[in-house]
């Protein structure tokens, strides 16, 4: 078989659905922080995600151990720079954050990655601004504040702060993708994954001994420590396992266009999981975001075809 077809095999059904599946568990990420956040003071939250996170890719580590001798000192460094930004940062704010605002706003604010990464990816990187890449950014933020100025996170404690933090969130999870893109062109993207949870672990560590006081695990019921589980071994190991086990034989274009799959599984997760009401703003402001999102999959296809902008 040709390398090419190796490498790439975007027809294949395995393929779209290891992508779907790694976006819809991604997805689950939103309204799963708020569960774990009712029952963990969120650095004890946090650390217990990155901890049975790196536990269950911990095989998936071991049958590519001779990956490791391969990691140069940039790969450790980019590797690092992902733990204290996609692993500490994002886990952190995400909880703090959730703990602030419904689901259904959260997931509305996460929507917004595909739109903050392309924003990140032409001021760090020299990317070329795009009609569509601008458009989607306009989308995301104004879809945020329909939500915001309509009512949709009126159940939250503080909605503006809670925003702002899972915004930080975002900001954090494309740092994750852009750096986690560079580490991938060199070293294993599993490996990455593994040790960026392990390498977190020590910054967690004193911030949930400080708030061990506050944690108690007598009181958590098997609905808690079932969110918990699936915290760590769900959206992080697996989610991870699936799409990067689905990049790694699609074209960018295709992977692109299952992005869409999280925002959808965010919102719908946060009706069904943690049960909040309907309004009618909610789907609205989310669909706008969601247009940003579709915009930028077009995007991707164009890039990936060669056109011009």
């Amino acid at each position: 078989m040709a390398a090419g077809t190796q490498q790439r095999e975007t027809g294949s059904l395995g393929v779209r659905l290891q992508l779907a599946l790694g976006m819809l568990l991604f997805g689950s990420a939103t309204p799963v922080a708020k569960l774990v956040g009712a029952d963990c003071p969120p650095f004890v939250g946090a650390g217990l995600r990155v901890a049975i996170g790196a536990l269950a890719l911990l095989p998936a580590a071991l049958a590519r151990r001779e990956g490791f001798a391969r990691l140069t000192r940039h790969d450790w460094l980019l590797t690092a720079l992902i733990a204290l930004f996609g692993m500490f940062g994002f886990t952190a704010f995400m909880l703090y954050g959730m703990a602030l605002v419904p689901g259904t706003l959260g997931a509305v604010v996460m929507s917004t990655t595909p739109a903050v990464t392309a924003a990140a990816a032409m001021l760090l990187l020299g990317e070329a601004a795009t009609w569509r890449k601008l458009a989607a950014i306009l989308l995301a933020v104004g879809g945020v504040l329909l939500l915001q100025l309509g009512g949709g996170g009126e159940s939250g404690s503080s909605p503006w702060l809670g925003a702002l933090l899972i915004f930080a969130a975002v900001c954090c999870e494309a740092a994750y993708t852009l750096l986690g893109k560079r580490a991938s062109e060199h070293a294993d993207p599993i490996l990455v994954a593994f040790l960026a949870a392990a390498l977190s672990l020590p910054l967690f560590l004193p911030l949930a001994l400080w708030q061990l006081g506050d944690f108690h695990p007598a009181a958590i019921a098997w609905q808690g420590w079932a969110a918990l589980a699936w915290y760590g071994a769900g959206t992080l190991a697996l989610g991870t396992w699936f799409w990067y086990a689905g990049i790694a034989r699609a074209e960018g274009s295709v992977a692109a266009g299952f992005m869409g799959l999280m925002p959808v599984s965010a919102l719908l997760l946060s009706y069904l999981l943690l049960d909040e009401p309907f309004r009618w703003i909610q789907p609205l402001g989310f669909a706008v975001v969601f247009a940003g999102v579709l915009l930028m999959a077009w995007e991707h296809a164009r890039m990936a075809a060669g056109g011009d902008s």
